[in-house]
């Protein structure tokens, strides 16, 4: 059992290294594993090595947007036929890239703190398949009610907004869903080699909180 709370092991790494890859990486095939890899953090680590790796990811995200940017404002070579191309990648708008900042933060903060209070409330930490599809299901109406009025309010008739939000949130729990087995394996497995079951008694859960390890 590893003592020293500042003490990151190479198992956390890789998770949090994954988690800012799919961040970057976006699109429904890919963030979703966002939420699955919130899932384990707080099921093995607890919500406050979580919050570190949602703060990280949300950084990653941040320079991956600026240093895109800034590339996309530098002028191209004369011999340069692809301007247009990598405009629409990396000239993201303020308005959809706030959004998706926002939504982010908003439901991966839900998601961790869903799981870590079912978790504490659960007979000795039991039920994980249950918590994992409850807190996605969370995190990603919580996601989906900030990002979609946000970044396309008055563009996407607001009426087709409601089937757009309910459609990408239960198509991302089914996802959840789907790869649950895997999941429970692999919190199963991470457990077992880090020595960590962390139940978050007393702990705070205000999302500004970084230090507090």
């Amino acid at each position: 059992m590893k003592t020293d709370k500042t003490f990151v092991s190479l198992p956390f790494m890789l998770l949090g290294v994954v988690f800012c890859v799919c961040l970057i990486a976006a699109g429904l095939i890919v963030f979703p594993v966002s939420y699955i890899i919130n899932d384990c953090l707080v099921e093995v680590w607890g919500y406050r090595k979580a919050r570190l790796v949602i703060w990280l990811g949300f950084l990653m995200n941040f320079l991956f947007v600026a240093f895109g940017a800034a590339a996309d404002a530098l002028p191209g070579a004369a011999y340069w036929t692809g301007e247009a191309g990598f405009h629409a990648i990396f000239g993201l708008a303020p308005r959809i890239t706030a959004a998706s900042f926002a939504a982010f933060l908003a439901g991966s903060f839900v998601n961790a703190y869903v799981m870590s209070r079912m978790k504490r409330n659960a007979p000795k930490g039991q039920g994980f398949s249950l918590r994992a599809i409850l807190s996605t299901m969370a995190g990603e109406s919580v996601d989906s009610l900030i990002f979609f009025p946000l970044a396309l309010g008055g563009v996407v008739p607001w009426q087709v907004l409601p089937v757009m939000m309910l459609t990408q949130v239960l198509l991302k729990t089914l996802y959840e869903i789907i790869v649950l087995p895997l999941t429970v394996r692999i919190v199963r497995l991470l457990k077992r080699i880090e020595g960590e079951d962390v139940i978050d008694d007393n702990v705070r859960y205000g999302f500004w909180r970084i230090t507090d390890l």
